[in-house]
């Protein structure tokens, strides 16, 4: 994976909080709230049952905010293709 233009972030938690931010939005673990996203009106995808950043590439997309939707990022999709819209 070429991670140039993305930002990883890890927190070890009693399981990580993971997050890939890229310029046009973020792919995250299931600890986020999409909800919260659609409030800031921001991009967001979530994957759940992650435990490090290559589990997040190959996960499917659980839930998206309104603006990811806009952006063309669906639930189904790998994180993988996420990564793709939000570098």
């Amino acid at each position: 994976m070429n991670w140039n233009g993305l930002e990883k972030h890890r927190i070890d938690l009693k399981l990580p909080l993971l997050i890939i931010r890229g310029s046009h939005g973020l792919l995250a673990c299931g600890y986020l709230n999409v909800e919260t996203f659609n409030k800031t009106g921001e991009a967001a995808a979530i994957v759940t049952g992650v435990k490090d950043f290559d589990d997040m590439l190959t996960a499917k997309v659980v839930k998206v905010s309104n603006a990811a939707e806009q952006a063309g990022i669906e639930p189904g999709m790998t994180g993988a293709e996420v990564i793709d819209h939000i570098r």
